[in-house]
């Protein structure tokens, strides 16, 4: 086989890691090679014994470190691991402190901070990254405070996801509790989270911001609720500001259940999005994306396989989205098709105790 034969076949297979609760004896973090061309998985390592509750995590964009939350509903913690993509091996470097019940974990382009969302205690702790890969102590930590209209759900800030923006300039944070989305600015030259807050966005009182996605263009940013079961779109500018542009509902029109957004996903050419109900609903939700404004048009719901699908992922060739359903144990691989955007199972299944974070990196 030819050099550029090899290439072509390594860019269709990932790795696969996978995070769970650890509460049934599990091990944590899963690792799988994923085969693009045929949308299978198989079985190749996992974190050694002791790694509690890694419920969240994120790679590197040099693919040689990964970071997960060790999520606890006391003090919670976050943890690094050093990562041999090639083999496919990962190894715990050290643990730092978080506040309670983390439950998102990102990671700047450059390496310099892992970005930690703590939902118990409504906080985002900012921690930087050693020349090793390991974590020092948190130099920052955002603490929020307030409430929101669900006395039950929104008795005080639940931080749920922070992300940098696509620049790099700002960090994106949702707080459940108050049914807000705050923006700080990032300092890259001084690797710092600097200043005052930047901005605030407001949506529905009790909708309870969860997750947020980016459009590959960057021109737009896609909020899911998980108390309202709805999309917002804003219209993302490089300073960091947003303008409301769209509020899509996630469910059924005869639906009278409770609500629960989970996951949100943009396929890599930009043309569709992907958002995950769970409770009573268990689906996948597919939109297409109008190229003009970035406004949703309905396309389909489709059965997740499985019961709560707290988190999917699409691969970089935009021709699957595998879902993580944590509460009947199984990851169910779907096929999308590149014209339609629909979606529809493989047959393939991975069978790991309650799944909870997927995320792809590639092999070499």
């Amino acid at each position: 086989m030819s050099n550029a034969s090899n290439i072509a076949a390594d860019q269709q297979i990932y790795n696969l890691l996978i995070g769970s609760y650890t509460t049934n004896g599990t091990e944590g973090i899963y690792i799988y090679r994923f085969d693009a061309a045929s949308g299978n998985a198989t079985y190749l390592n996992r974190t050694p014994v002791g790694i509690n509750n890694p419920t969240y995590l994120c790679i590197t964009t040099d693919n040689r470190f990964v970071y997960a939350v060790n999520e606890n509903e006391g003090m919670g913690s976050i943890s690094a691991f050093a990562f041999d993509a090639h083999e496919g091996s990962i190894n715990l470097l050290n643990t730092q402190p978080s506040g309670a019940g983390p439950c998102y974990i990102s990671v700047d382009k450059q390496h310099q901070h892992v970005f930690a969302a703590n939902y118990v205690s409504g906080s985002v702790h900012v921690f930087p990254i050693n020349e090793d890969g390991s974590l020092a102590p948190a130099e920052r930590i955002l603490q929020e405070q307030g409430t929101g209209p669900n006395e039950e759900r929104q008795d005080t800030s639940h931080i749920h996801a922070a992300m940098l923006s696509p620049n790099e300039e700002f960090l994106f944070y949702t707080d459940l509790g108050t049914d807000t989305l705050n923006v700080y600015r990032y300092q890259a030259a001084e690797a710092t989270v600097g200043g005052d807050k930047h901005a605030v966005v407001k949506v529905k009182p009790g909708d309870g911001p969860r997750h947020i996605a980016f459009s590959p263009d960057h021109r737009y940013l896609y909020l899911v609720t998980e108390m309202g079961g709805n999309i917002w779109v804003y219209e993302h500018e490089a300073n960091g500001q947003l303008s409301h542009r769209q509020t899509i509902s996630m469910l059924p029109e005869d639906f009278t259940g409770e609500a629960s957004g989970a996951d949100i996903q943009v396929s890599p050419d930009g043309r569709f999005l992907y958002a995950s109900n769970r409770d009573g609903l268990n689906e996948i939700v597919s939109y297409i994306i109008d190229p003009k404004n970035g406004m949703l048009k309905f396309l389909e719901r489709q059965s997740s396989g499985g019961i709560e699908p707290r988190s999917f992922v699409i691969d970089p060739t935009g021709r699957y989205l595998l879902v993580a359903n944590q509460k009947s144990n199984i990851i169910v691989s779907f096929s999308i098709d590149q014209d339609t955007g629909l979606i529809n199972p493989t047959g393939h299944t991975i069978s790991v105790d309650q799944p909870s974070c997927l995320a792809l990196a590639p092999v070499s």
